[in-house]
């Protein structure tokens, strides 16, 4: 069965904007959450969208950073972002990032 997000998440309606992705236990620092982008240049903006990065809200002071995943070296089609956490997020705590393009770490297709 497909599940657009995580187990230990949920949607709720967010103080920031819209609705928000909330935790529906508690996570750990270094979790790796899930993909929120995938890079195709046939879509608008060159990306895909998950679920998860449809409902991930901003913040100054983030609980999550964006982590790049190369997965072809020549090519931008194929690569991930995906959304780690960066300290230990409370049951009932909502997850957020820092909106921004700059902000972004990048890794080997193996996660490193």
């Amino acid at each position: 069965m497909y599940n657009p997000l995580p187990a230990y998440l949920t949607l709720k309606a967010s103080p920031i904007h819209g609705f928000g992705l909330y935790a529906a236990e508690d996570i750990s620092r270094g979790t790796k959450v899930g993909i929120s982008h995938v890079s195709d240049d046939r879509f608008e903006q060159g990306e895909i969208r998950t679920p998860l990065g449809g409902y991930i809200n901003h913040s100054v002071t983030p609980n999550c950073v964006k982590v790049l995943i190369k997965h072809n070296l020549h090519a931008s089609d194929g690569d991930c972002t995906w959304i780690e956490t960066n300290r230990d997020i409370e049951n009932g705590e909502e997850l957020t990032i820092r909106y921004t393009l700059y902000a972004m770490e990048i890794s080997d297709e193996a996660g490193t």
